[in-house]
Order: structure tokens, then C-alpha cells, then sequence
């Protein structure tokens, strides 16, 4: 697996002031895969985007379904970068 395949960006809109709740979720995705992600990227964007992406593939976009909750997030990093990592208690 490349670098660049365990890469995640999450892009937030900044006019709606979603900073707060993109670098809350990195923090989670950084907590649960420390060893196996190379980098999170806070990109900012504009028209109500939030969207996280896993070397270079959208996982979540807010327009389609709604604003993530972390589990759901952290099993589809999971799924591309780590599959078969148990996530403990918020896999229940």
C-alpha cells in the first residue's frame, strides 16, 4: 500500500465555520490510526462542503449523507487502510 493510499482529507466549508468540527474528526481519526495513516490534511472549501477522502476516494460527503458520526468515518478509513482493525467499543 502507497503513501498517497493512506493519505485523508477532510475539505470543510469555511463559510459555514465547520473548522471546529473537521479538526475535531481528524483528531478521532488520528487517535485510532496512528500507525497506519502517513497524513490528514485539513483542506478548506467553500459551499457547504465537508467531505473526507482516503487516497484520493471520497468515503463521506456530507451532501449525500448528512454530517458523519465518527464511527461511521473511522470504519470506512478502517475498511481502506486497516482492514480487519478492530475499533473497540464504537464498532458495537
Amino acid at each position: 500500500m502507497t503513501a498517497d493510499a493512506r493519505r485523508v482529507e477532510i475539505e470543510y466549508c469555511t463559510r459555514c465555520r465547520w473548522l471546529p468540527r473537521a479538526a475535531w474528526l481528524a483528531q478521532e481519526l488520528l487517535t485510532t490510526f496512528e500507525q497506519e495513516l502517513t497524513e490528514l490534511a485539513l483542506r478548506p472549501g467553500t459551499g457547504g462542503v465537508f467531505v473526507v477522502r482516503v487516497g484520493g476516494e471520497v468515503v463521506w460527503d456530507r451532501r449525500e449523507q448528512s454530517f458523519p458520526e465518527p464511527t461511521a468515518v473511522k470504519q470506512a478509513v478502517r475498511d481502506r487502510v486497516a482492514p480487519g482493525k478492530p475499533l473497540g467499543h464504537s464498532e458495537r
